[in-house]
C-alpha cells in the first residue's frame, strides 16, 4: 500500500535537522502537476512548465544536503510529443535557461550532468545547451544529475536489447551469459545505482513508463501537492517516510 506524503509550511521549521537513517542513493521525480498549476492559477499551462523550472534546484541542493548520490528528473516523455506543439517548444525554452542559470551552482556543488534517452529530437539549440552542461560538468564526481528527456522506460530496454543482440551477433558476448547485470549495462543508467525512492507529484498513481527497470524494488511516494509548489519541506516529508518504510527485497525482514 502506497502512502500519500502531505506537510504543511507550519512544521517546515521542525523538519530542518531532520536525518535520513537508510540508505539512499538514488531519487527519481515524475515532476508532475506543471499544467494542472497553472490552471488552477488562472495561467497558461506554459508558465507552470516554467515554474517548474525554477523549482529543480531547490530540490537538487535539499538531495544534496542529505548526501543523494543520484538525482533522476523526468522532464519530457517519449509520449509528451502528443501535447501542443507550442507547449512543448516553451517546455524545452525553459529548460535551456535552467542549465544556463543553475550551471556554476551544480559545478560549485560537484553535481555532473547525465542524459538519458534520444536527445536527437530535442531542437539543435537546446541540445547544444544540454551538451555544453555535460562538457562543464564532466570533472564532478560528487553527485549525478540524470534528466530524462525524450525518454520512455520501453524504449530504453528495447534499446537495451538490440545492442545486447548486437554484442552477440558480434561474438562479444554469448547467449548464456546474458543476465540482469548485462541488461542493466546496456542502459542509460549503467553508471548509476537502482532507484531506492520514486516521488510522483500531483497525486497521480502511476509510472508513465518511468525508469521502469531502476524501480524494481523502489519505494513510491505520492504526494498530494503540484511540482511547481513542492518544495524543501515537500521532500523532507517524503524522505521521513521512506525511512519509515521495511524495505525487504524479496525476502524476510524481522520487524
Amino acid at each position: 500500500m502506497y502512502t500519500i506524503c502531505m506537510v504543511s509550511t507550519k512544521n517546515s521549521k521542525q523538519q530542518l535537522s531532520y536525518k535520513l537513517h537508510k540508505p539512499l542513493s538514488h531519487i527519481a521525480f515524475i515532476m508532475d502537476g506543471n499544467g494542472r498549476w497553472a490552471k488552477a492559477k488562472g495561467l497558461p499551462r506554459h508558465l507552470g512548465h516554467k515554474r517548474a523550472c525554477e523549482r529543480i534546484i531547490e530540490i537538487v541542493e535539499t538531495c544534496l544536503e542529505f548526501n543523494i548520490q543520484a538525482i533522476s528528473l523526468y522532464a519530457f516523455s517519449t509520449e509528451n510529443w502528443k501535447r501542443p506543439q507550442g507547449e512543448i517548444d516553451y517546455l524545452f525554452k525553459y529548460l535551456e535557461v535552467f542549465f544556463k542559470r543553475e550551471i556554476s551552482t551544480l559545478i560549485k556543488d560537484d553535481v555532473r550532468v547525465m542524459i538519458s534517452g534520444d536527445v536527437t529530437r530535442l531542437p539543435l539549440k537546446t541540445q547544444a545547451t544540454i551538451s555544453q552542461a555535460i562538457a562543464d560538468t564532466a570533472q564532478c564526481q560528487k553527485h549525478v544529475l540524470n534528466i530524462c528527456l525524450n525518454y520512455g522506460g520501453q524504449q530504453e530496454i528495447t534499446r537495451a536489447v538490440r545492442s545486447i543482440a548486437l554484442d552477440v551477433q558480434k561474438g562479444t558476448i554469448s547467449v548464456d551469459s546474458i543476465d540482469e547485470q548485462v541488461v542493466a549495462n546496456h542502459l542509460y543508467t549503467s553508471s548509476l545505482p537502482p532507484v531506492d525512492l520514486l516521488i510522483r507529484t500531483s497525486g497521480e498513481y502511476r509510472l508513465s513508463n518511468f525508469l521502469l527497470w531502476q524501480v524494481a524494488y523502489a519505494e513510491f511516494v505520492f504526494p498530494n501537492v503540484h511540482w511547481p509548489d513542492f518544495d524543501r519541506a515537500q521532500l523532507i516529508s517524503c524522505l521521513q517516510e521512506y525511512d519509515n518504510r521495511h524495505r525487504r527485497f524479496g525476502g524476510l525482514k524481522n520487524e
